[in-house]
């Protein structure tokens, strides 16, 4: 498994993504009575909700989506597993900005949960470094390889 704990920063524009969405919190994701986001993709490849989104743009990457912060980590947010799209009434906003991004590969899903612990420390020992709480999104180009992208001011 390799994990890249120095991210890359980049500039996004804004794009569009559809798919299922959760109301979540990290608190509920540590206990797996609570836990909402294995079943979101597992509902996400069972029903092949990839293959039946219209408007779908030129972009073969799946992306776990984090939107509508109640207020930072510590507060509940949406999670959204889908594909990028060109429009749609269903879809999500990820925000145009700066983001940090971190990458990893290797077996899911304990990659990912290696990387959200590197952006976890990351954070923890870089304070000057502000989160924007608007969108953050996992990029996943392979069945092992994700870029989770962090927006930040």
């Amino acid at each position: 498994m390799q994990v890249h704990s120095q991210p890359q920063r980049q500039r996004l524009d804004a794009f569009r993504v559809a798919g299922l969405t959760a109301r979540t919190s990290n608190r509920d994701e540590s206990d797996p009575e609570a836990a909402r986001i294995g079943e979101l993709w597992g509902r996400f490849f069972g029903e092949r909700i990839y293959e039946k989104l219209p408007q779908r743009a030129d972009d073969a990457r799946l992306y776990g989506v984090y939107s509508a912060y109640e207020s930072d980590a510590a507060g509940a947010f949406d999670i959204t597993a889908g594909v990028a799209v060109h429009s749609g009434p269903a879809t999500v906003r990820i925000e145009g900005g700066d983001y940090l991004v971190f990458t990893g590969q290797g077996e899911m899903p304990q990659m990912v949960l290696a990387v959200w612990q590197a952006i976890w420390q990351y954070f923890e020992t870089h304070p000057e470094i502000r989160r924007r709480y608007l969108s953050d999104f996992e990029a996943y180009s392979g069945p092992d390889q994700v870029a989770i992208h962090i927006g930040i001011l």
